[in-house]
């Protein structure tokens, strides 16, 4: 298989339309949860609250709990794909295939760890803050993409490597062209995972 026969293989799948009926299955959780939160805000707009319930109940309150929600997942999320992608892509380079064990060793230990019980234990080091709750996020969340890049690259098929170096392409030439766009979707899947941790 040749890049060209790769590049048109990612052309046909990408220009391919979404029946009707994928369309609305892809669309029911996310109605599903608008309708879940609309019911909730309803809710709780009828309950009679106390004084520290309404302070903190209040759509500021939570709109600006939301915003600082996303923005530390955000953060957290570029931290992690800046580190483990290409961490992970370099444990895959034939000279450093041996500290593979200790990467995802080290990277399983920030998983084991309960991510409160890290948060803590920064806390009574350093302090309280943004900072503190990245670090946190990221020291937990760094395997799955860090694994997922790894399995990604292994998984592809060698003969393509080898066809590809047969074709003239260096190595970079070949992990740019080949290696990594097969490896997305695994990546993609390890990233997922991490988002939502």
């Amino acid at each position: 298989m040749s890049v060209e026969t790769l590049g048109t293989a990612f052309e046909v799948r990408a220009g391919e339309r979404w029946s009707k009926r994928a369309l609305v299955a892809h669309l029911i959780t996310p109605a599903v949860l608008v309708g879940a939160v609309l019911i909730l805000w309803v809710y709780i707009g009828s309950l009679s609250l106390d004084s520290i319930e309404s302070r903190v109940l209040t759509t500021s309150s939570i709109v600006g709990a939301t915003v600082q929600h996303l923005e530390l997942t955000g953060i957290a999320t570029v931290l992690v794909v800046l580190i483990a992608m290409p961490l992970g892509v370099l444990l895959t380079r034939p000279g450093t295939r041996w500290l593979t064990p200790i990467a995802l060793g080290l990277a399983n230990i920030g998983q084991a760890a309960p991510a409160l019980g890290i948060l803590v234990i920064l806390a009574m080091l350093f302090s309280v803050g943004e900072t503190i709750a990245i670090a946190t996020l990221v020291v937990s969340a760094v395997l799955p993409v860090l694994r997922n890049t790894i399995i990604g690259i292994q998984q592809v098929d060698p003969s393509l490597v080898e066809a590809a170096k047969g074709m003239g392409l260096r190595p970079a030439q070949v992990l740019g062209r080949i290696e990594l766009p097969l490896a997305v979707p695994v990546m993609l899947a390890g990233l997922r995972t991490t988002i939502i941790m």
